[in-house]
């Protein structure tokens, strides 16, 4: 944690201070950004506050007076909720405009940590609550050159198992052995194994009309074998095995032969144009240097979608942000299941994938950007065309 950089920030963004809170690890964003352990033994509420100018000041329960002991600055202690009560108002006196993990209407929900009723109580104590949803980018999406390497390095390592797992379906088919959402899916999680890399779950693995589910993920009662003639959906994410390593997130499609039918090359078409133009958007904007939020984005990859004609089968944002994380608290490309207007970062990292799902098939096509200190640039292998499996 770097104080200085965080009270810059916050006399930039015209905050009197940023209030972290906790109860039983509710908000682990407040534990990454003060560099805690999210192993303390949090039974008891406490506070910290890091104020615009001066030395921060916390406040913790006498049975659990050790749990801020690393962070700067003194500790008030209480008992009673009278006593936490008034230590709160110690905390936030002369600070009228502080943040807190908390989105207006819970407009970012990956922000949106404190509960309604210790937002009344700050409130109650005369400060204005305002959203630390551009501090929580500042602090916890922005990236360093290391997480930038750890990000590539996945990425090739996930674009080989991509390569080999489409190349599996393909032997197999040939051989006449048979090939299945379950067993890719084994396969990929193997390779990922064999590669020196880890991810939380998935992938997802998707034939004909399960590719059209976003969300599908095989189980036994709706495993489905992988034929000539099927579409076939790989959306796979994972990132190195070690600490603080950066997700590589992508989605390919392919189509089992060479004669790949008009109606699924005309979805590609439409998929590829709008993640094309959303990308474009992105790379443009910053060589203008013009500032872009996440919300015009998302509208550059729908506007096309739409004018293509299958605007109501995009049924989901453009992109979310990627860090240790595979779904960061950055800025999302978002103007649909929430208005995003955090900003493009430097040093930041986010997918682009537009999709068009129908009953029979769906296609989505998921590429990550990071934008370094020379602008942003794609980071992995781009889908042109179909895979032909």
């Amino acid at each position: 944690m770097n104080i200085a950089a965080i009270q810059d920030e916050l006399r930039r963004q015209q905050l009197d201070g940023w209030l972290f809170f906790d109860h039983h690890y509710r908000d682990p964003l407040a534990y990454r950004v003060l560099g805690l352990s999210p192993d303390l033994h949090v039974t008891r509420r406490w506070y910290y506050l890091i104020p615009a100018h001066g030395e921060p000041l916390g406040l913790v329960h006498r049975i659990e007076s050790g749990n801020l002991a690393v962070l700067p600055g003194d500790r008030i202690q209480y008992s009673s909720w009278q006593e936490q009560r008034s230590g709160l108002a110690q905390l936030l006196a002369g600070r009228p405009r502080v943040a807190m993990q908390y989105s207006p209407e819970c407009a970012i929900p990956y922000v949106s940590m404190v509960d309604a009723g210790t937002v009344e109580l700050v409130r109650g104590l005369g400060a204005e609550v305002v959203s630390s949803a551009e501090l929580i980018q500042a602090f916890e999406a922005r990236l360093d050159a290391a997480a930038l390497e750890s990000h590539l390095e996945a990425g090739r390592r996930v674009d080989r198992v991509r390569a080999q797992a489409f190349a599996l379906i393909g032997d197999r088919i040939r051989a006449g052995v048979r090939v299945d959402e379950i067993g890719v899916r084994e396969f990929i999680m193997s390779r990922f194994t064999e590669s020196g890399l880890f991810t939380d779950h998935g992938p997802i693995v998707g034939v004909n009309a399960h590719s059209g589910n976003p969300h599908y993920s095989p189980e036994l009662a709706t495993n489905q074998p992988i034929t000539a003639g099927d579409f076939v959906l790989i959306d796979m994410w994972a990132k190195l095995a070690q600490p603080g390593a950066i997700y590589y997130d992508i989605t390919w499609t392919g189509f089992c032969g060479d004669a790949v039918p008009g109606r699924i090359q005309t979805v590609f078409e439409a998929v590829r144009e709008a993640r094309d133009t959303a990308v474009a958007f992105v790379e443009k904007s910053f060589a203008d240097g013009r500032g872009i939020q996440g919300y015009q984005v998302d509208d550059a990859a729908r506007g096309c979608i739409e004018r293509l004609g299958f605007g109501p089968n995009f049924v989901h944002r453009t992109g979310h942000s990627i860090g240790v994380e595979t779904h960061g608290n950055g800025a999302n490309m978002d103007n649909l299941e929430t208005h995003d207007e955090r900003k493009l970062m430097p040093w930041s990292c986010f997918s682009i994938e537009p999709g068009i799902y129908l009953a029979d098939f769906g296609v989505r096509l998921e590429l990550n950007i990071f934008i370094d200190g020379e602008g942003p640039r794609v980071t992995g292998a781009v889908q042109k065309e179909l895979v032909r499996i």
